[in-house]
């Protein structure tokens, strides 16, 4: 399983940087610097529900290539899961991030997908221990 360091966010803490708005493009190469119109707060930006948001840093291979070890995780607690969401979830005492299958949960089943094949589901029975602790809105990570 993955595990995950947890860290509470600041959110007095404010931090402005250069935005651009007009966007970057992707394909042919446009002048950004006519795009430059302000500042921008990944606080405000990133987090809708302060108080039931946390940070969490990713080790582990089972989320790759979307999540890699290291990424930093927005989570949101107040958003109800979904089928296909990624969720972090407490599974007998084991943090883990996995990929939410609940289409047998009348049954009494709720399966934890990753998403390298390389590493098997996780099937949640009833009698087992588990805890959703919110649902993965963003995923930071490093491209260098």
């Amino acid at each position: 399983m993955n595990e995950l360091v947890f860290i509470t966010p600041s959110f007095q803490t404010e931090l402005p940087l250069t935005y651009v708005d007009g966007g970057i493009q992707a394909g042919f190469p446009s002048p950004a610097q006519d795009y430059v119109d302000g500042i921008l707060d990944l606080n405000r930006e990133l987090i809708a529900h302060p108080a039931a948001t946390f940070y969490a840093r990713v080790t582990g291979h089972s989320m790759e290539p979307n999540i890699s070890e290291g990424d930093l995780l927005v989570v949101d607690r107040s958003i109800d899961p979904f089928d296909g969401c990624v969720a972090v979830c407490c599974v007998n005492n084991e943090f883990t991030i996995k990929r939410l299958d609940m289409s047998k949960r009348a049954e009494g089943m709720l399966t934890l997908f990753p998403d390298n094949p390389k590493y098997e589901p996780i099937v949640v029975k009833e009698d087992e221990k588990f805890i959703l602790w919110g649902v993965v809105r963003y995923v930071i990570h490093k491209t260098v």
